[in-house]
């Protein structure tokens, strides 16, 4: 029987470190969902877009620019990095390796394929909380969309990034003057309270309307210099 528009077909399913990974198509959109819970499709992209420039706005000229995109999703935060000039480096770090392989030969790959071939870009398999942690690199500017946002996570460790001891790792993360960004499907001001109690400055919200219900998010928020 051939499923119809109105039925979501499953283009893969794969069994991931973190659990079930599925990318499906539903019409004209490709969708991804992890363990049940729908995480994103492509259906907009304006508030992984503004994600990015948001980021690139609040650090007021700095060039060349290094931005670590917490999330590779279906390539929207990473396609519109790549297509402007003023970024210098672009680190994705994306835990899913289905999610990798499905951007480097799937049927997302048609999404990021330039952006995947730009010299600036890296692609790292790891999961974000881990890094951030570890890593000895600093940022200009982080860019998180690993989770539906700080109120709603994907997975129970994910609420540790958004705690007081994730976000000081963040901070540790990004040069002074640094710009944390975080994506989330709805306002949170019990978030910006915490970005603030944990000493980051210029904390505020832009949001962009959807066409029902609570507006997507981007929390942005500035490390002192």
């Amino acid at each position: 029987m051939t499923a119809s528009y109105e039925t979501p077909v499953v283009l893969d399913r794969r069994e991931g470190p973190y659990g079930e990974v599925v990318l499906r198509r539903h019409g004209a959109l490709l969708q991804i969902v992890a363990n049940g819970c729908f995480l994103m499709d492509t259906s907009d992209g304006r508030s992984e877009r503004l994600l990015v420039d948001a980021a690139l706005a609040a650090l007021d000229g700095r060039r060349a620019p290094h931005v670590l995109i917490g999330g590779l999703g279906v390539g929207f935060s990473l396609a519109h990095a790549a297509a402007d000039p003023r970024w210098g480096r672009i680190t994705v770090v994306e835990r899913e390796p289905a999610i990798i392989g499905w951007h480097r030969a799937g049927p997302l790959a048609a999404l990021t394929a330039q952006a995947l071939a730009d010299p600036r870009t890296d692609i790292v398999e790891a999961d974000l909380t881990d890094h951030v942690n570890e890593t000895s690199a600093t940022y200009d500017a982080l860019c998180l969309d690993i989770d539906n946002g700080p109120d709603w996570t994907v997975t129970d460790g994910n609420q540790d990034l958004y705690a007081p001891p994730g976000l000081a790792s963040c901070a540790r993360a990004l040069k002074p003057g640094g710009v944390l960004a975080v994506w989330s499907a709805k306002p949170s001001p019990e978030f910006e309270g915490t970005l603030r109690n944990v000493g980051f400055q210029q904390v505020r919200t832009e949001e962009v309307p959807v066409a029902r219900g609570v507006p997507d998010a981007v929390h942005l928020a500035v490390r002192p210099g």
